[in-house]
């Protein structure tokens, strides 16, 4: 089912995907910087994670609706975060949320969280913890913010999250945070069956 989303003044689109079996949560999903709703790895993600518990909601951020490769700025990031989430309990109504997303879009819904932005529980993939090649810029000041449960995947060769670096910053965090290593892979690991049976037992210890 696919939906039209206002965001301050313009519309990006949004697709909703019932899990096969009865969704236990709702699952709002943003792309990676690079990327947008329906590239491979999203198509991926939301497949493993609706043969678990999850329904799933995709969406565009307003730069990859216009065709642009730039990322908006983190308020209009955010922004568009938050108009389809209102839109998914719009629908949905009540039904157990979780927020989150690869990369970029993983980040964003981190932010809302430490923000307060109402929601019970955060899912991420590949968690871009510093750029590339600059480990010494870590965005990770808003971690020991965040207050709901949190399950994050990333490789252990990730270029963009260094594994040392990562356990550092998680030693200031006191919420549950599950962090779980991929060994031997990158910043593009494929999702599989194998995360969505952790992201399954992740959701039934909410």
């Amino acid at each position: 089912m696919s939906w039209r989303v206002a965001v301050d003044g313009e519309e990006t689109t949004a697709a909703y995907e019932r899990a096969t079996v009865t969704g236990k949560a709702v699952f709002v999903c943003a792309h990676g910087a690079g990327s947008d709703m329906n590239h491979r790895s999203m198509l991926a993600l939301s497949e493993v994670l609706r043969n678990g518990a999850f329904d799933v909601v995709r969406f565009n951020f307003l730069y990859r609706e216009k065709g642009s490769r730039r990322p908006d700025p983190m308020p209009r990031l955010k922004a568009c975060f938050e108009a389809v989430v209102a839109r998914t309990r719009a629908e949905l109504g009540d039904k157990k949320l979780v927020i989150g997303g690869r990369s970029m879009g993983g980040r964003v819904a981190s932010m809302l969280a430490a923000e307060g932005f109402a929601c019970d529980g955060l899912l991420l993939l590949a968690y871009p913890l510093h750029p590339a090649g600059k480990p010494e810029k870590l965005r990770d000041a808003h971690l020991p913010q965040i207050r709901v449960p949190v399950l994050c995947v990333n490789g252990t060769r990730d270029a963009l999250c260094r594994k040392d670096l990562m356990e550092h910053a998680l030693a200031t965090v006191q919420t549950r945070w599950e962090m779980r290593w991929l060994d031997g892979k990158d910043h593009s690991f494929p999702v599989t069956a194998a995360v969505g049976e952790v992201a399954e037992r992740w959701l039934q210890s909410l």
